[in-house]
This record gives structure tokens, C-alpha cells and sequence, in this order.
């Protein structure tokens, strides 16, 4: 397969990027890692008539501490992520999580910027960030603004960007101290989309035992990664144990609403969905109960 035919331009600044897209809108379509972008390309789902061409833009990439906040910037790779001792010290979420993104390839070449724009509704990335209440920052010629993943991500494929705005970082804030999370997935084979992902986070009051804070968020069960809020609301000034959490996972399978397609239906991922958020409910009070938020 081949892709339709485009125009290709390879910027050497922000600016220069940002004045690109400024002129040509939703004509244009900004290439990062291009592991969801080229084979949608090839496939002929996507015919952008120019490519802006992300790569070398150096001051796209890196991970730092601001603020009580873990910034990723939009062209560092998920290997690179992967392989940050900042990451897994300050949000173990993600570290957990992004072993599961595809294959070492995949990982190698593909963006955390990349994942967050494209908005795949079994994606792991922006589900820890759901999870997290993080948050995406957008650039244009008009200006940046911050805005929550929450808002972010609206459905299938689709966000709140304007054509016009580049993900230029996303924001993973920093869990306090009792707080512990957990990330699990079932997939057909490793490295393949979810047919059903959890993000579990756990903040326990002073007593190491009563659920002061929880969050639960999922993949693959809607259009966009989606939070629980019914379960923790449930869970919120409970004690830790498993009666806490089959409460919980009975509220999730009530609460989520996932869709059948060929690879699972709708009955088996919310079944899964209660199983996940019980056994991460679990693994993340158990390391919140450690002192640290791993």
C-alpha cells in the first residue's frame, strides 16, 4: 500500500512549525513518530495534503520536574520515557504503563506527544493521564494554553485541539505521600491494543488504612479513556480490603458502557473491566501502604 500523495516540509524551529500550520489548517497534518499517522496514511484513511515534519525539532524532547509536575515534552520517545529514572521515581503509573505501548520498534520511534494527538481510545498513555488529572499543552501562532485531560480528549480519534495548535508537552502531576497506583491490561498477545486497560490511584489517610482519595480510569471500553467516577466515589472514606474492592469493580460493570467489535464484546471487556479495577485496586493500596508511591 501506498500512501496519497503530499507535500512534506521539515521545519528547524517551533515558530517555524507553529507559522506552517498557521497557514494551512486542517490541511496539514504534523508527522511525530508516525506509528498511528503513516500506516493510516497507507491505508488511506488519512490524506493531509502536506506533512510537517516534527523530527528535528530538538526542543520538543525531554523530561523534567516543574513545579510538582512531570513534564514530557511532545517528541520524546516512549523508550526514552521507558528508560527515565525521573519517571519511574516521580510517576511509577507510567513507567508500569508504557512497557505495554505495542512493540520495542514501536516504542523506539513512537511519541508521547504522538499518542496524546491521535487520541486512541485503547491507547495506554492517555488513560494514565486521565488517571492522573495531568494535562496537555497546546501551542499556536495564537498562543499556549493548558488544558486538562479531562478536556482533552473527546472521542474516538478526536480532541480539543485546533488545527492550527501543535501538543507541544504533557503534564503528569506527582502523587503525594500514602499514595500508591497500579496499571494492568489484557491483550490477545502483548504489544496489541487493549481490549481492556486500568489505571488504579490510591491516596490513604494517615491511619494507612481509610481511603482518603481514589481514581480509576480505563481504556478500551469507550471512545476516549474514561474515569469511574460512581466506584470512587464508593471507594472515597472506605477501609482498604477486599470488600472495598469487589464494591468497587460491582460499581464499574454497572457504570461503563463499552462497545462489542470483532475482538471482544461488549459483556466480556465490562466483566474484565471489574476484574482489572479489583486486582489494581489492591496492588496500589498495598504499595501506598509502603510509604511509596510506586
Amino acid at each position: 500500500m501506498k500512501p496519497p500523495r503530499f507535500r512534506y516540509h521539515a521545519p528547524e524551529s517551533l515558530d517555524e512549525a507553529l507559522a506552517v500550520l498557521a497557514e494551512t489548517g486542517d490541511e496539514a497534518k504534523p508527522l511525530a513518530g508516525g506509528q498511528s499517522l503513516i500506516p493510516m496514511l497507507n491505508m488511506r484513511l488519512a490524506r493531509p495534503s502536506l506533512l510537517i515534519d516534527l523530527n528535528g525539532l530538538s526542543e520538543l524532547a525531554g523530561i523534567e520536574l516543574r513545579d510538582g509536575v512531570l513534564v514530557v515534552r511532545a517528541m520524546t520517545r516512549h523508550r526514552a520515557v521507558e528508560r527515565s529514572p525521573l519517571v519511574a521515581e516521580h510517576v511509577p503509573l507510567l513507567a508500569e504503563a508504557i512497557p505495554w505501548v505495542g512493540h520495542l520498534p514501536i516504542r523506539t520511534r513512537g511519541t508521547i506527544g504522538g499518542s496524546v494527538a491521535h487520541a486512541d481510545p485503547a491507547a495506554e498513555v492517555p488513560g494514565v493521564l486521565v488517571a492522573l488529572d495531568g494535562a496537555v499543552r497546546l501551542a499556536s501562532r495564537r498562543g499556549e494554553r493548558l488544558v486538562s485531560a479531562d478536556e482533552f480528549f473527546l472521542d474516538l480519534l478526536t480532541t480539543a485541539a485546533e488545527p492550527d495548535e501543535l501538543v507541544t508537552e504533557v503534564h503528569f502531576p506527582l502523587l503525594g505521600p500514602h499514595s500508591g497506583s497500579a496499571w494492568l491490561e489484557i491483550a490477545r498477545r502483548h504489544g496489541d491494543y487493549a481490549l481492556v486497560g486500568a489505571g488504579a490511584v490510591l491516596v490513604l489517610a494517615e491511619d494507612g488504612r481509610t481511603i482518603q482519595d481514589a481514581r480509576l480510569s480505563f481504556i478500551g471500553v469507550a471512545g476516549r479513556p474514561v474515569r469511574a467516577r460512581g466506584a470512587e466515589a464508593i471507594l472515597r472514606g472506605q477501609s482498604i480490603g477486599e470488600e472495598a474492592w469487589k464494591a468497587a469493580a460491582a460499581a464499574v460493570r454497572e457504570e461503563l458502557d463499552p462497545p462489542s467489535d470483532l475482538h471482544a464484546s461488549a459483556q466480556y471487556r465490562r466483566s474484565v473491566a471489574g476484574v482489572l479495577a479489583e486486582r489494581a485496586l489492591a496492588i496500589a493500596a498495598a504499595r501506598a501502604q509502603g510509604g511509596v508511591a510506586a
